[in-house]
């Protein structure tokens, strides 16, 4: 009779523990579904919802940070052809993107159009020196006319020149240098950035997901245009990905990522390369890829995005484009910077370059779950070129055509303490304690069962011997 108890309990046992595991089993597609069904529930760009609120106000501080390149022999290069040597000088930091989202309007086609307000604040305490630092640099408007002119009106830029007593290069302030001065040459204000404060980017139109969360935060339109018009080619004209602030939630890091830029006027992806831990969120780190700005030699994909033929050699050069159809004509060219994954032939022609992956490549961290950048580094330079002339007098010397850097710039943010804590509390923490649960019941049930059932092999193999003896 007490045999029979015993055996009777560990079934019941090891029915429990069957139960119990079968329970946390359960949980695990159920815990999963409601996770899901929060996170596109407030994942949707719509008043209410925690995307929205990361989405329209300012979100994280984003600075910029301008490193210049310094000539050093401005006088060799003049008078006997030499080489540009370079130093990089900086960086001279600003804060961007403080202002939020302007003109925000909801339309019928699950789509939220909005502009973005541009401006920049100096940042003193996070910059090397005061906005009135002098360096020499490659002067703009001589060579952006040297840029725009045919040769055959090389003899008008000649006497411009003369007339106004410039040169190839020139001293200028950083604040200068960026957003703008008068040129006595052109007799009207130059400047790489010029005009910023107190400008926008687009309009955007971007799907809000409220019908799809598959699409939300997916470019529809940028100045209401669904591609560009810069490159006259259907493939590079197109507006691929979001802005890059956000992903479609669930990010399967086994396929790239898009995105449009209107800094480089065209879209890029990013691959996963790392999961990596920022202030105890998991995030997917994603980077360009080396052929983004490939030749087309080596990327046919990018044979489109070749416009000049002599300054980049028969379309054989890697690592500049050409921006200056989407930069109102301005002979602008776009690379990483110090030229990394460029040809070795633009690190010849200027001297005192040396690109790395860790200071100088482009990467994002997204939360997987949300699809949230959370994290990134945008790292751009700004080139322009200058080349051999017979008649201007200042280029005489020059060999052949020279893509000259600028300055590069490096625009990053990253959440804050506050923001990571409340991120954790409201979506990682959830996460995690279901996990917990589920693993909890699912490891209990089986073991209780799986002792029990031991339990119950034995008894009943003793009871069998007894019967035996």
């Amino acid at each position: 009779m007490g045999c029979c108890n015993r055996r009777c309990g560990l079934i019941a046992g090891a029915v429990f523990g069957a139960v119990v595991a079968i329970l946390g089993g359960v949980l695990i597609p159920l815990g999963n579904s409601v996770i899901q069904g929060t996170v596109e529930k407030e994942a949707v760009i719509e008043p209410g919802t925690t995307a929205y609120d990361n989405w329209v106000s300012t979100g994280a501080k984003v600075y910029r940070q301008f490193w210049f390149f310094d000539v050093q022999n401005a006088q060799e290069v003049l008078q006997k052809g030499a080489n540009p040597v370079v130093v990089e000088k900086g960086p001279y930091t600003y804060r961007t993107r403080y202002l939020p989202k302007d003109n925000v309007t909801f339309n019928s086609n699950h789509t939220v159009s909005f502009l973005l307000p541009m401006g920049a604040i100096f940042e003193p305490a996070m910059s090397v020196g005061p906005e009135d630092d002098k360096v020499t640099s490659l002067n703009l408007a001589v060579a952006g006319a040297y840029s725009l002119l045919p040769e055959v009106l090389h003899s008008v830029l000649e006497a411009m020149i003369k007339a106004s007593k410039s040169s190839l290069f020139q001293q200028r302030t950083v604040s200068e240098m960026l957003w703008g001065y008068t040129d006595p040459m052109l007799k009207g204000t130059v400047g790489l950035f010029a005009p910023y404060n107190g400008t926008y980017d687009g309009y955007y139109n971007v799907y809000t997901g409220a019908d799809d969360i598959s699409k939300v935060g997916i470019i529809d339109r940028w100045r209401g245009e669904r591609s560009l018009s810069f490159w006259e080619n259907k493939y590079c004209d197109m507006i691929n990905g979001t802005d890059a602030s956000s992903f479609p939630p669930f990010v399967d890091k086994k396929k790239p990522i898009y995105f449009f830029s209107s800094d480089i006027c065209r879209s890029v992806s990013a691959s996963f390369e790392e999961s990596l831990n920022l202030k105890g969120i998991e995030v997917y780190r994603y980077a360009l890829q080396p052929n983004t700005l490939a030749s087309p030699t080596v990327n046919p994909d990018n044979k489109c995005f070749c416009r000049n033929l002599k300054t980049t050699k028969n379309c054989t050069m890697a690592g500049v484009l050409d921006i200056s159809s989407c930069q109102d004509g301005k002979p602008i060219y776009i690379s990483l910077p110090h030229f990394l994954h460029g040809s070795q032939s633009l690190r010849e022609d200027v001297l005192g370059l040396n690109p790395s992956e860790e200071h100088h490549a482009t990467y994002l961290d997204v939360e997987p779950t949300t699809g949230f950048t959370l994290r990134f580094a945008k790292r751009i330079q700004v080139n322009m070129m200058y080349g051999p002339s017979k008649v201007i007098t200042v280029l005489k010397k020059v060999k052949d055509y020279t893509i000259f850097p600028l300055v590069w710039l490096n625009e990053t943010a990253m959440l804050d303490d506050e923001t990571a804590d409340r991120f954790k509390k409201e979506l990682v923490s959830r996460i995690q304690m279901l996990e917990i649960i589920q693993n909890v019941l699912l490891g209990t049930g089986l073991s209780i069962f799986a002792l029990c059932l031991i339990g119950y092999c034995v008894v009943r193999g003793r009871n069998n011997q007894s019967k035996l003896v």
